[in-house]
């Protein structure tokens, strides 16, 4: 999943910021790894949960669609996910280890592969409806697959479909293929996905958005976003793209049938866009209906600082995810231009500008994988810790390259305050390590699908990855496979083709049992950025979120760094 990426990171110094220990950062990339195929329907209500009421939620950012095939950031998932959307498993938290596992949803149990995880089968639950009171059917979840092969009518989703399900490489959707697809076939309750090769996680992949239901008689691509038929516990009454999104009751959602959420409050509202310092005001002084509020943001740190005092309402953990410079191979094509940008980037002065908390909400990195996960190597490409900024080096490289005063191009949100000082932060570096820095206006609104436009004029793509499972399988396919590169919506953000990584990555999916491939990818990892240096790994990220003293069941889900939304509700 794309992480959220929307402001910069850092705070004050570390002590004054009284910060978490990195030691918990240790375990952030294992976010996930438990299964429970027991967990029965419903899902239990806490005691202290009263019944009705709204829920808001305010954020500095807003979701680039709420579209379920191309839902791939954080944000537009767990909105999807933990509230309107159902798929065939879900993650859920639990109280007892505070992480999220994965639990069936729509299916009945997370999913039966054959032998050599080449098929595998699903079986939809009896009493799934839509908001409309029509059935679910395995036909519509058939569908919604097919759907999310056409990428060039909705791009920016998740692309293992074309990695891993038969003929994924070939099929277009159903859009612009009129042709039968044999990679999915239903029978009954029954929906059965043929693989090209060994895919051991659908189970994992079978938890995104893509993989709800929609009847192809309702469906149009261009529109299908502002309302997608709700299978979950609340539907959508209105929606303001980029403004606000307001959710009421979905009374067709049987909680008999789902193991993961629960349906106490009334509705939900949230605000997209806002400012952060009066959002976080908002809910610091806890007044009125700002006791039911709640924010996503990262919190900046004078008031994590502020809000220490009352720590039940501010809620931190990890995240399995990285932050990076994904440098554009098609123009920055010298890697002594592209190891001098690593050397220059301002580390920890961006992200104390852009308002993380070093130690809490981001702390160094090295590799791309983050710590945790299975597999990982612990190397540092340019010897440097990941937070130990070098000008003098960088200009000794861009002599060498011959590329002295190289401009680089990057993306800001010229509407957010700390984006802005981020911004400031970053130019200051890059022109001490001998470039020429251009940084070029969007907004939070607009940022993503800049970011993603290929005929944008930038040289480096500022964003994140949080694991779509906890291995090197959901990190590599998905963004550094050189059949990504030129596929709407730009999914590889580097445009990083190169063959003899092309080719390790067919063999690690093609040969190796998943035990050791889960040591290959680590290889990968570090092979990658130490012979080719394609991103500048700008940190692992972490949570500090707050909410109202009012409002119940806020955890931190892991594998998103996301609020727990499907268990939440307002306290008695």
């Amino acid at each position: 999943m794309m992480t959220l990426a929307a402001c910069g990171g850092g705070s004050s110094d570390t002590g004054s910021d009284e910060p978490g220990d990195d030691a918990t950062f240790q375990e952030g990339g294992n976010a996930g790894a438990f299964k429970d195929e027991s967990r029965e329907a419903p899902a239990p209500v806490p005691d202290d949960a009263a019944e009705g009421g709204t829920l808001t939620v305010m954020t500095a950012v807003a979701p680039s669609t709420l579209d379920p095939t191309q839902a791939y950031y954080t944000d537009s998932t767990a909105i999807l996910s933990d509230l309107v959307t159902r798929s065939l498993t879900q993650y859920a938290y639990n109280e007892e280890t505070n992480d999220m596992q994965l639990i069936p949803d729509m299916a009945t149990d997370l999913g039966r592969p054959n032998e050599d995880n080449t098929e595998w089968t699903f079986t939809l639950r009896d009493g799934l409806k839509y908001e409309d009171g029509t059935d679910v059917t395995a036909e519509d979840v058939a569908y919604a697959i097919k759907r999310s092969f056409a990428i060039a009518e909705l791009p920016d989703g998740p692309t293992y479909q074309t990695t891993f399900f038969l003929d994924g490489d070939k099929y277009k959707g159903p859009f612009s293929d009129k042709g039968e697809y044999a990679g999915v076939t239903t029978d009954g309750n029954d929906i059965t996905i043929k693989m090209r090769r060994p895919f051991s996680d659908m189970d994992y992949y079978a938890s995104f958005p893509a993989f709800t239901a929609i009847p192809e008689a309702k469906d149009n691509p261009e529109t299908y976003g502002q309302h997608p038929l709700a299978t979950g516990p609340y539907k959508f009454a209105d929606y303001k793209a980029g403004s606000s999104l307001t959710l009421v009751k979905n009374d067709q959602w049987d909680p008999n049938t789902d193991p993961g959420r629960i349906q106490m409050v009334d509705g939900w509202d949230f605000k997209f866009a806002q400012d952060t310092a009066k959002l976080e005001n908002v809910i610091i002084n806890d007044n009125g209906s700002a006791q039911t509020t709640l924010t996503y943001d990262n919190v900046s740190a004078a008031s994590y600082r502020q809000i220490q005092a009352e720590k039940e309402r501010l809620v931190t953990g990890t995240q399995p995810c990285t932050f990076m410079w994904y440098i554009d191979m098609t123009k920055v094509k010298d890697i002594k231009v592209r190891q001098a940008i690593g050397y220059a980037y301002p580390y920890e002065d961006a992200w104390k500008a852009g308002g993380d908390i070093v130690g809490v909400t981001r702390v160094p990195g090295t590799s791309i994988l983050p710590p945790g996960t299975a597999g990982r190597k612990e190397y540092d490409a340019l010897g440097i810790g990941g937070v130990n900024t070098d000008p003098e080096k960088s200009k000794e490289l861009l002599k060498e390259a011959g590329a002295e005063g190289y401009e680089i191009k990057f993306l800001f949100s010229s509407d957010d305050e700390q984006a802005v000082a981020a911004k400031d932060a970053i130019v200051k570096g890059l022109e001490a390590g001998g470039f020429k820095a251009t940084p070029i206006a969007s907004t939070v609104e607009t940022i993503r699908t800049d970011r993603t436009d290929y005929n944008s004029p930038i040289n480096v793509r500022s964003s994140g990855w949080c694991s779509d499972w906890p291995s090197g399988g959901s990190w590599f396919p998905a963004q550094w496979s050189g059949d990504l590169v030129g596929l709407e919506g730009m999914p590889n953000p580097a445009n990083f083709k190169e063959k003899k990584f092309d080719d390790e990555q067919n063999r690690i999916l093609d040969e190796l049992s998943p035990e050791d491939a889960t040591k290959a990818w680590g290889d990968f990892d570090q092979s990658m950025e130490e012979e080719v240096y394609p991103a500048v790994v700008t940190g692992y990220g972490g949570v500090a979120m707050i909410h109202g003293s009012k409002v119940g069941g806020m955890a931190n889900d892991n594998v998103r760094g996301m609020p727990t939304f499907s268990r939440m509700y307002i306290t008695q």
